[in-house]
């Protein structure tokens, strides 16, 4: 409605200059012309004043060097001649010349007499008593002293108008030098006597009418807007006949555009529909990042990608495998839906591009379709955020009778190949590249709860993360060892933190036998080894091998069955655990559970309480 307002309204003006257009394009010139001759008459002021500013000071610099030419050339050697005087009263003296200063006064009286739009005058704030003309006289004359003592290498000058006449007023200092020192300092009459080389001694000032440049100016801006006047009224009168032309072309135009008009708004809303389209089915696999560079960019949809340096995320839940192997797949859909849910409303509030849901893991992008110089920052923040959900999540497990979940999450930085894969029929936004690969392996070292991150994340992040500590690990695939961090929270304005739980490992009042293999890419390995549980946690337990030098390497996996009773080969469920860094005593090793069986999670938990209180 408000749309179809304005449309209206902006056909109408349209209509009324189309229809005045000659009056429209004479006013419109009247106002350039306005603005060209005040522009011309402000700068014209501006380069008369500049021009008497700068004859004045060549005016002052021609008599400083007359002055100091008759000091030194003349006044100085008189002084050493015989019978010369060198005086202010020279006049009335035989053999007489005047006093520099003297010369200078006198010299500039004269020009003043015979300039009637130009005077020179020489006055000091120390005249002596015979000089009753020496000081200053005026307000601008004080001003200027008091301007110059302060700042003796400067100008200081001022248009005064009076009279109708505007006069510019000139001063620069008069410095006083080494060969007038011991005069003044020394005659008894001088009404200072500390004078040092350099002191402001007085203010030559140049005072000049600029009320004939003015006027020979006006003449000749006179003729320039004549011109001005006359080549608008012939552009005019062109612009008059062309209108004719074009009022009857822009009829025409206006029938052919309410056609194209119509057309176009029928196209338009067809459009929209098909975006609106786009934008439900594919939001619903993409993040509104993804989207908008598909129907923003005409080349979204082409296949190919480029190479940018982005940040990696990607999450995993700790024995998700096992726990959808007891539960109908109605639950676990239910269970992954929950779970994801919370997980992609974080995501989407730190600006991560979800790249794809993998089971129970999640591929996130940050820097890619959009970067940002914090893309690394907002990562490891997301990863952090991540897991303080985890308890909502378990929250609503718990009130749905389902076991908590754990989640590792790794983060890694890198170069990568990103865009659209796949081909014309089916395509993928996503990216490849080892430092994917790289991304995996270092999630896969975590155990529930942590945050792992690789050395070039830490580097991009810098001090803003907390680093609980770190590890050399040799992933699949590389040749060498790196080194990974592990993050317990964000300062700074994110301000996370996850919660620090120190897990106390109490010894079994009878050890449990078990045995156990390794999985390699959870994938079981073919020996099996044999051990017990002398130790309990609330998330894990201390195992002790049969044999010393069997102890498996940190960081792995292990699939372990506990021995129903010492003498029956019976076993339990699958219980699924990583083994720790922890350090403990040769032949012994710790674990944290990643997935324990309903009846053994009872099992363990009323163990733990009971040696709990013994230990108490």
């Amino acid at each position: 409605m408000i749309q179809l307002l304005i449309n209206r309204i902006w056909q109408s003006l349209l209509r009324l200059l189309l229809q005045r257009i000659t009056l429209v394009l004479t006013l419109m010139l009247c106002v350039a012309i306005a603005i060209a001759i005040s522009n011309m008459s402000r700068l014209s002021s501006s380069l008369i004043e500049s021009q008497a500013v700068q004859n004045a000071a060549l005016n002052i610099q021609s008599l400083t060097q007359a002055f100091d030419l008759y000091s030194a050339a003349a006044a100085d050697r008189a002084k050493l001649v015989p019978g010369i005087t060198v005086t202010h009263a020279y006049l009335n003296t035989k053999g007489a010349i005047p006093l520099p200063s003297t010369f200078a006064i006198e010299l500039g009286e004269q020009i003043s007499e015979k300039n009637a739009e130009m005077s020179v005058r020489l006055y000091s704030n120390y005249p002596y008593p015979w000089r009753t003309k020496g000081g200053a006289k005026d307000e601008f004359e004080r001003d200027a002293l008091n301007f110059l003592k302060e700042n003796p290498r400067q100008k200081f000058y001022r248009l005064e108008k009076k009279n109708g006449n505007t006069t510019l007023r000139y001063a620069q200092a008069s410095l006083m030098k080494a060969s007038c020192v011991t005069c003044h300092n020394t005659d008894a009459t001088s009404p200072k006597k500390n004078w040092e080389v350099g002191d402001v001694a007085g203010a030559w000032e140049i005072s000049q009418s600029l009320d004939n440049l003015v006027t020979k100016t006006n003449q000749s801006l006179q003729g320039t807007f004549a011109m001005l006047g006359g080549m608008s009224v012939l552009g005019l009168s062109g612009l008059t006949l062309v209108v004719g032309k074009l009022r009857e072309n822009s009829r025409n135009l206006e029938h052919r555009v309410k056609e194209r008009t119509t057309d176009l708004a029928e196209a338009n809303t067809e459009l929209e529909k098909r975006n609106q389209l786009i934008r439900q089915v594919f939001g619903r696999y993409l993040s509104d990042t993804v989207v908008a560079n598909l129907l923003e960019s005409p080349e979204g949809l082409k296949l190919g990608g480029e190479r940018r340096k982005i940040t990696i995320l990607t999450s995993d839940l700790r024995g998700f495998t096992a726990l959808s192997e007891r539960f109908p797949p109605e639950e676990v859909i239910h269970i992954l839906n929950l779970y994801l849910e919370y997980m992609a409303d974080v995501i989407n509030h730190y600006q991560g591009t979800i790249d794809e849901f993998m089971g129970d893991g999640i591929l996130v992008l940050f820097g890619a379709p959009i970067a940002k110089e914090d893309d690394a920052l907002r990562a490891v923040t997301c990863a952090c955020a991540m897991q303080l959900a985890m308890g909502g999540v378990n929250e609503k497990m718990k009130t749905l009778g389902w076991p908590p979940l754990e989640m590792g999450i790794g983060i890694n930085t890198g170069e990568v190949i990103v865009g659209n894969i796949g081909s014309e029929k089916r395509t993928k936004y996503g990216i490849v590249g080892s430092q994917v690969n790289l991304t995996y392996r270092i999630e896969s070292y975590t155990s529930g709860g942590q945050i792992l991150i690789s050395e070039q994340t830490f580097k991009e992040v810098g001090s803003s993360i907390k680093i609980i500590g770190q590890k050399q690990v040799q992933p699949k695939g590389l040749s060498q060892t790196i080194t990974i961090y592990e993050v317990y929270g964000v300062g700074g304005r994110y301000n996370l933190y996850l919660p620090k739980e120190e897990e106390l490992f109490l010894p079994v009042p009878q050890e449990i036998p078990l045995l156990y293999t390794i999985l390699d890419d959870k994938q079981m390995g073919n020996p099996v080894f044999y051990g017990r549980l002398v130790k309990l946690s609330a998330k894990g337990a201390e195992l002790q091998v049969d044999i010393p030098n069997e102890v498996p390497p940190k960081l792995t996996n292990l699939k372990i069955n506990l021995f129903i009773s010492k003498n029956s080969a019976q076993v339990s469920e699958d219980i699924y655990a990583k083994v720790l860094e922890k350090p403990t005593i040769r032949g012994n090793f710790y674990i944290n559970f990643t997935s324990v069986p309903p009846s053994l999670i009872a099992q363990f938990d009323n163990l733990y309480k009971i040696i709990s209180q013994k230990s108490n």
